[in-house]
């Protein structure tokens, strides 16, 4: 049984949520937020990206790669900043941080994506639910104890955290805040999720 870390969620789950490492620096800044005008081309290209993303995971057609797919979003970083909602939509945004949560070979760029993240939740131009992810995803990686509970591997025995949740009494609280569900009701979504990876 293969070891599950959250890698992949479904995309109709995707679609209901709601500078780049050791890259040189852009040679115009990004849009300001005042000029920032939406962008079809982009959405349509990052919402492309994310159904191969996906179709990978689950046995179909093999695309790109997750390295090429992060090459490209750090090429949409330098160009445009972040991809917010104003830019590429709420789905567009949604598969910049797929492509951000599965760049685990990068982990310069998972921090600085993680940072851009938090100021585009902070400016109401992205997901606090894919903010929390992100931020559990750094976590794990560097051997911390993870803030959300978003990030589950399968054990022989079902779900296990990846690492332990901080203050695990005020998870619900901080879950809430970040509008994802309980933990109980991830738990069960897991639990679902980890006896069909062992099938």
């Amino acid at each position: 049984m293969r070891a599950l870390l959250r890698v992949l969620l479904p995309l109709a789950a995707l679609m209901a949520a709601a500078g780049c490492s050791t890259s040189p620096e852009p040679s115009e800044p990004p849009e300001s937020a005042a000029t920032v005008q939406f962008n079809q081309a982009l959405h349509d290209e990052l919402v492309g990206m994310l159904k191969r993303d996906q179709a990978e995971r689950t046995g179909g057609p093999q695309g790109e790669g997750d390295e090429a797919r992060t090459a490209r979003l750090k090429e949409i970083i330098d160009e445009h900043g972040w991809p917010t909602v104003d830019l590429v939509g709420v789905d567009g945004g949604d598969a910049a941080w797929t492509i951000a949560q599965h760049s685990d070979f990068d982990p310069a760029f998972q921090q600085e994506a993680l940072e851009m993240l938090r100021d585009a939740v902070a400016d109401g131009q992205a997901s606090p639910g894919n903010l929390a992810y992100l931020e559990d995803r750094v976590a794990v990686a560097n051997g911390q104890p993870q803030v959300y509970g978003t990030q589950i591997r399968c054990g022989p025995k079902g779900p296990v955290f990846a690492t332990p949740i901080k203050d695990q009494a005020g998870v619900e609280d901080r879950r809430a805040e970040a509008q994802l569900d309980t933990l109980a009701d991830y738990m069960v979504e897991m639990t679902a999720i980890c006896a069909q990876d062992a099938g």
